[in-house]
């Protein structure tokens, strides 16, 4: 009795690519939104019902939202926070998230709300999870080595999940945030488990189908491909680990936003991916 309820949402994020796009700079709507929960709730006394947020783990956040309930003299100072920390975030995300927006709305509700022991430790816990670059690689110069993106939280009536996505090029930095979120874990009293891990692909500057790839597309294009070293999962990795000495390279056509509701393919790069392939068929000897 006393205490109004609202739904809180942080909506209008770019969202992308966890790997490709985790140094950018674009906003984790998990992290934003808990962000305003960390700094308020004990003034508010904000009694926290719900948070869920994101959808998968290797996709940044696009939005979250936080059932929250206050009491009714404090209404007016929720109302008054929401909107600072909604032009705090803008001036800060200026450039990478003009869309954004932060939105409080009146609703219903007949969930209990978390005792404030476990809001606390919740809100803590989401809070202090590092989220983005880590690490960026010395070999290979603007390539993300270590990154984590916080990518979905659930709540349901006995528990919340933290979903992250750790990315490396080298075992020993994937291990290293691992320790980091199992730290964290046995601060909150939380629960920490490491599964769905698939092996880095370390460059090869000397590789033999590389090399057959980039005299291919020239002599079939008049151009240099582009060949990078991207921050993100590929299955030559998973292939590598177990055939070490095999020699290989991943190709494809021109993916743009992935992850992302802008996500595109350029269709004539899928023209030029197939010439491409059938063209290095011919070329690789049969053994």
């Amino acid at each position: 009795a006393g205490f109004e309820t609202f739904k809180l949402t942080l909506k209008g994020l770019k969202g992308g690519h966890s790997g490709g796009e985790i140094h950018v700079g674009l906003g984790n709507a998990n992290k934003l939104l808990v962000r305003f929960l960390a700094g308020h709730a004990e003034e508010l006394d904000l009694r926290l019902i719900d948070f869920n947020g994101g959808t998968l783990r290797n996709a940044i956040p696009r939005e979250a939202f936080a059932t929250i309930a206050v009491a009714a003299d404090k209404v007016d100072a929720l109302k008054s926070l929401v909107n600072t920390y909604q032009d705090i975030l803008k001036n800060e995300l200026a450039e990478k998230e003009k869309n954004l927006a932060l939105l409080l709305d009146s609703v219903a509700n007949d969930k209990a709300a978390l005792i404030a022991k476990s809001r606390d430790t919740f809100i803590r816990l989401l809070n202090a999870t590092p989220n983005g670059v880590i690490r960026n690689s010395d070999v290979a110069k603007g390539v993300v080595e270590t990154s984590l993106n916080v990518g979905v939280v659930t709540m349901t009536d006995n528990n919340v999940e933290i979903h992250c996505l750790i990315r490396s090029l080298i075992d020993s930095g994937k291990d290293y945030v691992v320790s980091m979120l199992d730290s964290l874990g046995k601060l909150a009293g939380a629960k920490t488990e490491a599964k769905g891990a698939y092996p880095g692909w370390q460059p090869d500057a000397n590789s033999p189908v590389m090399h057959l790839v980039r005299e291919t597309y020239q002599r079939l294009f008049n151009k240099t491909p582009n060949i990078q070293i991207i921050h993100a999962g590929l299955e030559c990795g998973l292939f590598k680990k177990p055939y070490p000495e095999m020699d290989m390279v991943s190709i494809g056509p021109t993916i743009t936003g992935p992850h992302s509701p802008d996500e595109q393919v350029h269709i004539k790069s899928v023209g030029h991916y197939w010439t491409l392939l059938t063209e290095l068929l011919k070329e690789i000897p049969a053994k």
